[in-house]
Order: C-alpha cells, then structure tokens, then sequence
C-alpha cells in the first residue's frame, strides 16, 4: 500500500472486500499481476497482457443513466443509449455484492493537468494490471494529496462481473453505464482497458463545456517557438505519428482541453497502436514496447525467450501499449501550453479523392469538425468489400455526451478568437482509392505538416478544388508538385470526377442531420449540391 485515503470504500457502499490494495507502485502491482497469472514480463521489461475476445470498445454496450437533473443536456440516440435510473441502482446493488470477499485495487488519480479544471477521479478495479493502466494513463497526485483525497467520480472496473441482459436491461452481458447526477461508473464483462480511459473522457466531455473549456479528441505538440499544434483524427489516420515528430515536443496524444489560458492534457499517459509499429518509421514510440512500465495489451510473445512480435496480428489489428508519458523522449513535462496557431484535421481518405493538404476557411473548419470524415478499407471488418466513408462528429462521438454542435460551436469561436489556422491533412489513397492507388507516403504528409505549422505556405499561390471547393497549395517543400493536386494523380480524370461527386453526395447526406444547426455560411462551405 503506498497512501490509503482517510475517505475509504465504505463510503461507495463497498464492505467486506478481502483485500484493499491502495495506490501500490508500478513494481508493486507487477508483483500482483505476475502472482496472478495476468500476464506475462517480456524482453526487457513490458508487461504483455490478453483482454479476451473483447480486443477495442463496447461502443453498443454504453448506456447513459437518464434521470430528470442531466437529461436535458444529453444527446440521445445511437451514441448516448438511454439506461434508467432504476436498473442502475440495481446494477450498482449487484456489483457490490460481487465485491464483497474479493480483493481490489485503487487508484487515486486525476483527470486534466490543469489546476483549474481538473476532477479527482477514484478507479476501482477487479485486475491488478488495470491498476497499472489507470497509473500510466492518469496523472499521479502527490503523496500529501491522497491522504484525504476525496474524489469527484469513481469508475468501479469489474471485468469477470456479467450482466443478464433480461434482467439488468443491458444489450449483452457487457455493460460500460454512466450516471453523471450520481458521478459514478459501472464496468463489466470487459476486460479492454480503453473502456476506463474513455469513461473518463466522456466524464470530462460532460463537464467542461459548462466550464468554457473545449474537451478536444486529439492530440497535441509544441515547437521552438512556442508554436501549439493540435491535431483531430480517427483511429488510423495518423494523429500519433505525426504528433511525435523530430523538433517538436509532445503535449498528449489523444485527450485535451482548450481554455481560456491554452491547451492542457488530459492524461498523464498514451494509449498507441502498435501493430506493425516498426523502429525506423516512429523510433519514439517503439522504444516505449521495450520498456518497464509499459502494458502491451494482445502483443504477440514468443513463449520461450519472451521476445514480442510487433508485426503479429493473430489476435487483432488492434494490438496497443499503455505507457507514461515519460517514457517518450520528446514531450513537455508540463504537458500544457498556450493557444493553438494550427489546427489539423487528419482523414484517411480510401476513395482517393481529397488533397493530400489543405487550407480551411473558418466556416469550412466547421464544417469538417462536424463531419469527422474518414473511411474504413476492405479487409479491416468483416463483411467490408469496397472503401466505406465514416462519419464521427467532431472525430470522436462515441465520447460526446452532449451534441456535437455544442463542440463545433465552440473550436470555432476560439479559431476566430485566437487567429489560428486551419488544415485538412489526408493521409490515405492517390492516384485512385484503396486496391487501385497508394498510400499517401508518410515522408511527404510529415513534410507537408512541417512546412504549414512553419508558416511556409501562407504565401504560397493556391487552386480550388471544384467540388470540395478546397484550397490546395501549388507547392510544398520536399514534395512533387503533382502530389498536391489528387486530380493529376489519377489516370483516369472521368474516374476521378465520378468517385469526388460520389463522396460529395455521401459528405451532403451525413450533413443534413447538422443543417438546422449551423449558420448558412458554414453549410454552404461544404461540397456543392
């Protein structure tokens, strides 16, 4: 036990557990993990863990509690599923009795590198190595500060605990429930450490705005000259890689706030894809998979010498390290910064047919914030065959409790405010979409990146691309003109015209949900109908 709270279990209506492990260590919970068969040490120190055939979110298994004090402020439909307040509090009533004989591990940690904005949140867990995902994730209080630490949520994480849908009203046997009026957290039939993390996230997407606080999906770096870059992406679109770049230090990697004094973390941690993660392409990160500390979640190992193997996708594409921030050579130990001088959005764009990089508009930023555009490939699900667009409002709605045009609203208030610059990055297919074109190489996106966050193409010429109405740079730094125009890559110009029109119509479509929304001028800067 490092530091116990004066403000125990008993508290929460948790009794008789066999054991309380409180705040242990990074060793200390090695320890723990080890004698309970958890998971395995590899070469050179991580620790190599299985989450059992949930390998990435329940996102169809998150419910919200609806109760009439939070009710109003909730976006409700396919990403905020409805929970009533009676069935949690028998949910609740069932996990603490599960408890009860049991041993568990507590972490007292906060959410938000900011003073200011930060909650305290308490996590309970069932498995001693998640335990040590909520100690890389989070940021560690001081000792004096867990003596008393009284917390603002607490997440109880019981990943062998299952629900019966008939009775309990879930949709399977896992459940991920949020109570925002009772602040708490209710996990189960899961053992994928992403659901705390992104528990916590969407507790801070719920409270902030009220604040004046932007909770942002992205990450975020810093240069020489103080110069704050922030950038938004799905999952595969390159928002880690290119966070992490030579000359610039790392704010975070994936969870922010943007106040009124600049952006601040969230996490104390990253959370990596690391399948085929190679040394050459991100050495950075590489170098985290062969350190103590680190949790490789689905990581193949070779059961003999303990060597892990970055490359083996047997158990999934979604293989990923959990390591502190520390770890990373590059980053900003205050983990906090000033304003945002750009802002990028990254899409992955398998049909082909957006620019490589391109300039936003105010009202275009809104536009495609909203819209959070990128596109699955074949190969990647089950049942995918052609290149399928996807849509997460604000590049991340399975985290917004509240509407996305509440966070829309905001990025473009504190754009205006703050004169930053805005980007569209894609980093998917040119010279046709995905089976017929190729990756955009990642040498050329890094160099495009550079050049705009350096201000190299404020004076460059530009060009509208006719349907997006996109304005594209005639030229960049370290890349062949020919690249920047997705039209002069294609072989086919008929081809071309044909699938931009198609994506266009599928752009129009998701939008109209927004319509009612957004002012006329930030519809009329999307894709002409």
């Amino acid at each position: 036990m490092r530091v116990k709270s004066s403000y125990g279990l008993e508290n929460h209506g948790i009794i008789n557990v066999n054991h309380e492990y409180w705040n242990l260590s990074t060793p200390a919970i090695y320890e723990e993990a080890i004698r309970r068969r958890e998971g395995l040490v590899a070469h050179l120190g991580p620790l190599v863990v299985r989450t059992g055939h949930h390998t990435g979110r329940s996102a169809r298994d998150k419910f919200l509690v609806k109760e009439p004090n939070t009710e109003k402020d909730i976006w409700w439909g396919e990403v905020n599923r409805p929970f009533a307040p009676e069935d949690f509090e028998d949910m609740w009533k069932r996990c603490q009795a599960f408890v009860q004989g049991r041993d568990l591990y507590i972490q007292d940690v906060y959410a938000g590198v900011d003073i200011e904005y930060r909650i305290r949140v308490r996590i309970i867990t069932q498995y001693a190595w998640h335990s040590l995902f909520v100690r890389n994730m989070f940021i560690q209080p001081p000792a004096e500060d867990l003596k008393d630490f009284v917390p603002d949520f607490v997440v109880l994480d019981l990943p062998e605990f299952y629900a019966l849908p008939d009775v309990d009203g879930t949709r399977s046997e896992t459940f991920v429930l949020l109570n925002f009026n009772e602040k708490l957290v209710l996990i189960g039939g899961t053992s994928y450490g992403g659901e705390i993390k992104k528990s916590v996230f969407t507790v801070m997407n719920f409270l902030l705005p009220k604040r004046g606080v932007l909770p942002m999906h992205c990450s975020a770096n810093v240069g020489e000259a103080d110069d704050v870059a922030i950038f938004f992406g799905l999952s595969g679109t390159g928002k880690t890689t290119l966070s992490s770049d030579v000359g610039r230090r790392l704010i975070g990697d994936d969870e922010h706030g943007w106040s009124d004094k600049g952006v601040f973390n969230f996490e104390g941690g990253c959370y990596a894809k690391v399948i085929k993660l190679s040394k050459e392409g991100e050495p950075d990160i590489y170098q985290t998979t062969r350190r103590f500390g680190t949790i490789l979640e689905n990581v193949a190992i070779e059961s003999d010498t303990r060597q892990i193997d970055l490359d083996d996708d047997t158990l999934t594409e979604n293989s990923r390290a959990s390591y502190p921030i520390t770890h990373l050579t590059s980053y900003l130990p205050e983990m906090m910064a000033g304003h945002p001088r750009n802002v990028i959005f990254l899409t992955a764009d398998a049909f082909g047919v957006l620019p490589p990089i391109s300039r936003l508009s105010p009202e275009q930023a809104t536009y495609h914030f909203l819209s959070g555009y990128t596109a699955k490939v074949a190969g990647t699900e089950k049942g995918v065959t052609e290149p399928q667009a996807t849509f997460s409002a604000c590049f991340g709605a399975p985290f917004l409790p509240s509407h996305p045009s509440v966070y829309a609203g905001m990025l473009a208030e504190k754009i205006q405010k703050h004169g930053a610059e805005s980007w569209l990055v894609n980093t998917g297919w040119t010279g046709g979409g995905y089976g017929t074109g190729e990756r955009m190489k990642l040498e050329y996106t890094r160099a495009m990146v550079r050049a705009a966050l350096a201000g190299q193409l404020d004076e460059v010429d530009v060009k509208t691309e006719p349907v997006f109405g996109l304005s594209i740079p005639v030229a960049c730094p370290d890349v062949p003109p020919e690249v920047l125009d997705p039209s002069s890559t294609w072989t086919d110009g008929e081809a071309y015209d044909a699938k931009a029109q198609e994506l266009a119509e599928r752009f129009r479509s998701n939008f109209e949900q927004y319509e009612k929304d957004v002012d006329k001028s930030v519809l009329e800067s999307g894709p002409e109908g």
